[in-house]
């Protein structure tokens, strides 16, 4: 069950990041990070709730499909939700903002349980417009691995702490692949000698390494930034054969 940011987690219990989203919003660091520079990541989009804003990540990697976390809609009903582009702020109306509807869903089987295939396609209600501030994000190959010590990216517009509210504008971070306490079915990250990571409302957003979308942001244990447990996302490379057959099929064409 996706649990309420303010309720404390047994140990070792995985706590999805899909938690909205109470309270003032401040520009600040999110857990140990940075603001972006804005648009600087054009594959990023939000996921709102109307009413209610901002609730998870995206990657958009075809003109009409995001790849987000399957937890963020597992108990939200598509309908009322937006799929915006082109965002830096959640507080400003940009004019390089582009709004979308769902259309269609596509999933792998998640197992809400056991966090496996925490990964979900959708299919916007209209192709975007590529432009400096919209593009597409590269897929890594299909079982590609990433060592133990990657440096990579996470980002989102995620609490800026487990009892904080959510940042104005987008926010980054640089993180390391790790292997401890991680299973196959995900790639880890650990941010060293700080309490820094990702939080709740980065779900859905990616993990970029080397210029290739590896994750997708899916839980962490016992909150934001423990200092003990990774951060953990669905590992992408597992997904690619399925994501391109999705594309060619309902997308009438493979990712750009």
């Amino acid at each position: 069950m996706t649990r309420s940011c303010g309720a404390p987690s047994p140990a070792f219990a995985p706590v999805l990041l899909a938690v909205l989203l109470g309270g003032a919003a401040r520009a600040a660091e999110i857990v140990g990070g940075r603001e972006a520079q804005p648009h600087s990541r054009p594959y990023m989009a939000s996921l709102q709730r109307l009413p209610g804003g901002h609730f998870c990540g995206g990657t958009l990697i075809h003109p009409r499909f995001v790849l987000t976390a399957a937890h963020c809609l597992s108990s939200v009903n598509p309908s009322r939700v937006s799929v915006v582009l082109g965002i830096h702020s959640l507080q400003t109306s940009e004019p390089t903002q582009q709004r979308f509807g769902i259309s269609r869903l596509f999933e792998m089987g998640y197992n809400e349980q056991e966090k496996l295939n925490d990964i979900l396609l959708l299919q916007l209600d209209r192709p975007a417009s590529l432009n400096a501030q919209v593009a597409v994000a590269q897929l890594p190959q299909q079982n590609q691995l990433l060592p133990h010590g990657t440096q990579c990216l996470a980002m989102g517009w995620g609490r800026l702490g487990t009892l904080e509210p959510l940042p104005q504008v987008l926010q980054e971070l640089n993180v390391t692949v790790v292997t401890f306490l991680c299973q196959a079915q995900n790639v880890c990250t650990f941010v060293p000698r700080r309490a820094a990571g990702i939080c709740f409302g980065d779900s859905g957003g990616p993990l970029v390494c080397d210029g290739l979308v590896q994750g997708v942001d899916s839980f962490v244990i016992r909150g934001c930034a423990s200092r003990q447990y990774p951060d953990f996302f669905a590992r992408v490379s597992l997904y690619v054969d399925w994501i391109r057959s999705v594309l060619r099929t309902a997308g009438g064409e493979d990712s750009p």
